[in-house]
């Protein structure tokens, strides 16, 4: 609920506080005392338009509203402040500034913010009803929720918005099938040469690094081949390594006994060295032999390592890479071969979920028909008191283009204020006095499924008075029973009815709010009946009024 509202330097106003009750609060006074002025502050604070509202006083260098709401746990205005990166608190306090040269600064809890939050959050909390306004009850985006609410169908709305995220799924697994087919079918050709061409190479990881060793060595054939030939004989001459090894070998065996225990070490390190040139010779005997093979051999080679060189280049890959991308085009052609039976499922898939969202739908769009006859009914119920029983009021349904996770179907407010005339937009068809009351009988037809939010009404019962008012006053008075209402109005018979009534006086420049107890109200609901002079039968009128909507008014504050 809104606790409280203090505005400083705004218009007339120099600094007043208002601490509002919970139920029905009114504001009374004479006309241009500044009544309206508090409500514009209170939109002010709430993020609306500035406007001619943002006026300061004349002589102040800046002027305010700060709003202060009270919230239940849990309340929407949390996860909205949380998201925004704004701490949430209880009190919410909304707060705007006006500089002389008309610009604005938003704060919520003393933080400041920008204008589109402080007017999301205040959306959340402070509902007015004005032909001027364009949110609320005369936004067409709300309508579907409202009515939503109202019928009281939530496992149908769960139900299709399930059915719809499956068949979005389905969808979209299918378009990935049909552009994978459609991809695939461009490449089918070159896929299929690829294929042909690789298995025939019949690549080896690591071949390329063989073969370019041994051409190496077959084309240097001649010049390696005399070298490592004269190592050989440096190891096997009869001068060599081999022989000269086995002749320190038989000197030292012919060795007397006691010196063979002393050279035995060195006997063992010239066996080992026996044995190793042993096996020096041996491989690069091997190596000769290679080097010997006729140049066809270089020739085979050579083509081979050319090959599949060409066909790393033409495929943008390593060599050593040819054989796993001639797996990955095997896999692509089994994947194409297989998916035209894929895309038919995906297929059939799609149309069944379609067919369960169209079904979901249909019985959701059932239900809200349903709804939308009993609202026109209640809503009905509602204006014959309010002196609107001529007026006719409907939900309209227009198809979407595009089906939506709520459905499949645009609902609309509409009323036709004259008998033949034909339907339209709340704001367009309704003038002003008309838009208020129907504004009203919509939000008590509406009480149970509107969001929190404090109502504001101003002048609702404008050009009203008698029976239609004392309706007014008791509609309002009822719809405070679920929610906190605020309201300017001239009728007596509404005032009566209020938890709190404040009266709006001016003297000089400077606009006075006074919060009345039961003596004030009386003498400030005669003067409602009477105007300038008070008379004793209006004080005795004002008291029948009081006593009437006694046991009706909230006492809470």
């Amino acid at each position: 609920m809104l606790a409280s509202l203090k505005v400083r330097d705004l218009v007339l106003i120099e600094d007043v506080a208002l601490e509002f009750a919970d139920g029905l609060n009114v504001l009374t006074g004479e006309t241009g005392a500044g009544k309206s002025i508090l409500l514009d502050a209170l939109g002010l604070a709430a993020g609306q338009r500035a406007g001619l509202r943002a006026s300061i006083r004349a002589g102040a260098a800046q002027g305010s509203a700060a709003a202060v709401f009270e919230l239940a746990a849990g309340h929407p205005v949390d996860d909205v402040l949380t998201n925004n990166g704004v701490a949430a608190a209880n009190p919410v306090i909304l707060r705007r500034v006006v500089s002389g040269d008309g610009r604005t600064r938003g704060f919520i809890n003393d933080e400041p913010v920008g204008m589109a939050l402080l007017r999301d959050v205040g959306g959340l909390l402070v509902e007015i009803h004005g032909q001027s306004d364009d949110r609320g009850l005369y936004d067409s985006l709300t309508h579907r929720r409202l009515l939503d609410a109202y019928g009281a169908y939530p496992e149908l709305l769960a139900d299709t918005r399930a059915c719809f995220e499956v068949w979005t799924e389905a969808r979209a697994a299918r378009v990935a099938l049909s552009e994978a087919a459609a991809s695939a079918a461009r490449d089918i050709d070159f896929l299929r040469h690829a294929a042909s061409e690789l298995a025939a190479l019949a690549p080896v990881s690591g071949e390329e690094a063989r073969l370019a060793e041994e051409r190496a060595l077959l084309i240097n054939a001649a010049r390696i081949g005399e070298e490592i030939s004269g190592a050989i004989d440096g190891i096997s001459a009869e001068r060599g390594a081999e022989a000269s090894l086995a002749a320190a070998l038989k000197r030292l065996n012919r060795l007397p006994q006691e010196a063979r225990a002393a050279v035995a070490t060195a006997e063992a390190q010239l066996e080992q060295a026996f044995v190793l040139s042993q096996e020096a010779r041996l491989e690069l005997q091997s190596i000769l032999s290679r080097l010997e093979l006729d140049s066809a051999d270089l020739e085979r080679k050579e083509e081979r390592l050319f090959a599949l060189r060409d066909a790393a280049r033409k495929y943008a890959i390593s060599a050593d890479d040819l054989d796993s991308y001639l797996q990955t085009v095997n896999a692509r052609l089994d994947s194409i071969e297989d998916g035209g039976a894929a895309l038919t499922a995906a297929q059939r898939q799609e149309a069944l979920c379609k067919a369960r969202y169209d079904a979901a739908a249909e019985r959701l769009f059932e239900a809200r028909k349903a709804a939308a006859l009993r609202l026109a009914t209640a809503v009905h119920k509602e204006l014959e008191p309010l002196k609107l029983g001529h007026a006719r009021f409907r939900c309209a349904f227009e198809r979407l283009a595009e089906p939506a996770a709520d459905g499949l179907e645009r609902v609309s407010f509409e009323i036709a204020t004259v008998a033949g005339a034909p339907f339209g937009a709340l704001t367009k068809i309704a003038s002003g006095g008309e838009l208020a009351r129907i504004s009203l009988a919509l939000k008590v037809a509406l009480a149970e499924a509107s969001p929190p939010a404090v109502l504001i009404f101003d002048e609702i019962d404008r050009g009203v008075g008698g029976a239609v008012a004392d309706a007014v006053g008791e509609r309002l008075q009822r719809l405070a029973g679920s929610t906190q209402v605020l309201l300017v109005t001239h009728s007596p018979q509404v005032a009566a009815r209020a938890s709190r009534h404040f009266r709006i006086s001016r003297s000089g420049d400077r606009t006075r709010v006074d919060c009345l107890d039961d003596g004030a109200r009386e003498e400030e609901i005669a003067r409602m009946l009477a105007g300038a002079e008070i008379t004793a039968e209006a004080r005795a009128a004002a008291r029948r009024l009081l006593k009437e909507a006694a046991p009706k008014r909230r006492r809470k504050s």
